[in-house]
C-alpha cells in the first residue's frame, strides 16, 4: 500500500461516481522548538526561605505595574498561600498565591479564594509553566472546598479564561478583597464558581 491509498476512500460515494476520493485532515500544530514541556517544572507550596525568590521573581512585574508591591517578609509570613514552579536546576520559575476568605453577612454560600500574585519568569513565559500553577491553585481550591476563586487582573487574563474564569462584579467577591484593590490600577475582576 502507497502513501497515496492511505490518503483516499475506497468506498464509492454517490457524488463521486467510483472514482477515489481524497480525505482530508488537519494536521496537528508541532510543538515550538524553544517551549520546554510543563512536566519540567515541579509545582510544590512555598516555604519560608523562598521569600526572597519570590520578591526577585515578582519584582520585574511589579516595576511594570502588572503587580502590586509586596514586603519581602509577605512572602515569608504567608508561605502557606503560595505555589511555586522550580525548574530541575532549582530556579523558581514561578508562583501564585491563593488567599482564602470566610464568607461575611450576605457574603455567598460559603468562603471564597483570591488567587494573587501570580506571575513567570520571562524565559519560562509559554512554556506550560502558568497553566501548571494554575491548576495546582484549582486543585488546592477544590480541596478547601471554596466556593467560588476571585483574581484582579491588569492584563488580558487569558490563562484565567481559558481555565473558566469569567469577567465578574466587585459585589461578588469577598468584601475585605475588594476594599483593598487599588482602583488607579484599572485592574479587572474575574471569578470562577467551585
Amino acid at each position: 500500500m502507497n502513501h497515496a491509498d492511505l490518503l483516499t476512500d475506497r468506498i464509492p460515494r454517490p457524488w463521486n461516481r467510483g472514482r477515489k476520493s481524497l480525505i482530508t485532515a488537519t494536521p496537528c500544530p508541532a510543538p515550538l522548538p524553544h517551549a520546554r514541556l510543563a512536566p519540567l517544572s515541579r509545582v510544590r507550596g512555598a516555604r519560608p526561605e523562598d521569600a526572597a525568590a519570590l520578591a526577585e521573581l515578582s519584582r520585574p512585574f511589579v516595576c511594570s505595574g502588572a503587580l502590586r508591591e509586596r514586603p519581602a517578609t509577605l512572602y515569608a509570613t504567608r508561605a502557606a498561600d503560595f505555589l511555586v514552579a522550580r525548574a530541575p536546576d532549582g530556579t523558581v520559575e514561578g508562583c501564585v498565591g491563593l488567599r482564602t476568605h470566610p464568607a461575611g453577612p450576605g457574603e455567598g454560600h460559603g468562603p471564597a479564594g483570591v488567587v494573587y500574585n501570580f506571575c513567570v519568569a520571562g524565559p519560562s513565559q509559554g512554556s506550560g509553566v502558568g497553566a501548571g500553577l494554575l491548576r495546582a491553585a484549582l486543585a488546592r481550591a477544590r480541596g478547601q472546598r471554596l466556593g467560588a476563586l476571585f483574581t484582579a487582573t491588569t492584563g488580558g487574563g487569558g490563562l484565567f479564561l481559558r481555565y473558566g474564569f469569567t469577567p465578574t462584579t466587585l459585589r461578588l467577591a469577598p468584601s475585605r478583597w475588594v476594599e483593598s484593590l487599588d482602583p488607579r490600577r484599572d485592574a479587572r475582576v474575574l471569578g470562577l464558581s467551585l
